[in-house]
């Protein structure tokens, strides 16, 4: 650039360009944005006439200056008027999208809810701490020696094989039970002992009322003279209390190599009333868990004198109580967070 006239007609240029782009401008973003192809020191077009100034003869240099100085000034007032028009009515289009009509019905907010296995392990809990039973929580990893050989489990039984327990080492393996606490309990603590184990447990079982990872309660009681009329009284208070008033035990005889004897135990079916239907399968009576006397020699392994006392234990499967209670036919469904099968179960 040489001359005053030639800058005229560059600053007439400018002018003309910002004039123009502000008709294509709908957001204060796209104002800064355009703004600084003008106004950026370095890169702007405005920034670039000022390192013109070397090229101006000196008597002229003043006058150029001037000439820039009023194009930035202009450039700047018309470029903070657009941008204050812009966000005038980006904070009105805000408004209206964000503002509440509060005569309007409020919104739903869906109650979250306990998963329906934590219902009734909280449940099973209450009952028995109303019975004076105190909570032992073991480790899910247990060595071989507490999960079966304590626990008077013949070296050949079928549960020790690895079709059917997950090892970890020929030592450590993830529990089957949660009978392994009563032994650390005994252990470290001599009668009356009244406790109870909830937790995971681990088998190798997988179909329709079976997985590999679910929830046990194990109950433990030793004093002395205890049998199985203690057993069958307190399993009444609690089918009573989960099934509803009238729902009482059997007890059938069976075999579990802890306990001795071993029985398997049903409730009257609640469904029916014990006339037979399709839940109970027409015999008026559903399983539910296996109990029994503590074997003497499991007593006698824990340092505790079986000809002094004696002791009941239990092992209730919380995931089958939970099904049957809440009319459950597979237990996946317990597992897979389905919203429409977990809002219909409430306590």
């Amino acid at each position: 650039m040489q001359d005053l006239n030639e800058l005229s007609a560059v600053i007439a240029q400018i002018k003309q360009e910002i004039t123009d782009g502000f008709a294509t401008l709908e957001s204060s973003k796209a104002v800064y944005e355009f703004k600084k192809l003008f106004m950026d020191s370095k890169s702007g077009k405005i920034g670039a006439l000022m390192k013109e100034m070397k090229n101006i003869a000196n008597e002229s240099k003043a006058a150029f200056g001037k000439g820039v100085n009023d194009l930035k000034a202009w450039a700047n007032e018309k470029f903070d008027e657009l941008d204050a028009k812009l966000k005038e009515q980006e904070a009105l289009a805000r408004y209206e999208n964000e503002k509440i009509d509060i005569t309007m019905p409020a919104v739903k907010c869906k109650c979250g809810k306990l998963h329906p296995v934590t219902q009734v392990r909280n449940q099973l809990i209450d009952i028995f701490s109303s019975m004076g039973f105190e909570v032992f929580e073991g480790s899910e990893i247990e060595t071989d020696f507490y999960n079966f050989t304590a626990l008077n489990t013949p070296q050949d039984h079928p549960a020790r094989d690895m079709q059917d327990t997950f090892y970890l080492s020929p030592e450590f393996l993830l529990r089957t039970q949660t009978s392994a606490g009563q032994i650390h309990v005994m252990e470290k603590q001599q009668p009356p002992i009244k406790i109870l184990s909830p937790g995971k447990v681990f088998r190798s079982d997988d179909d329709a009322t079976h997985s590999p990872m679910f929830t046990q309660m194990e109950g433990l009681v030793v004093d002395k003279n205890i049998t199985l009329c203690d057993l069958k009284g307190m399993l009444d208070e609690l089918v009573r209390k989960i099934f509803g008033e009238g729902t009482t035990t059997r007890l059938r005889p069976s075999y579990f190599p802890f306990t001795e004897p071993s029985v398997e135990v049903d409730v009257s079916c609640f469904e029916c009333g014990g006339k037979g239907c399709r839940l109970c399968k027409g015999t008026g009576w559903i399983e539910v868990l296996g109990a029994g006397i503590v074997n003497r020699k499991v007593l006698a392994n824990c340092n505790i004198d079986p000809d002094v006392y004696s002791g009941l234990a239990f092992g209730i499967g919380i995931e089958r109580l939970a099904m049957l209670k809440y009319g459950i036919n597979n237990i996946k469904l317990l597992y897979e967070s389905d919203l429409r099968v977990l809002e219909q179960i409430d306590d």
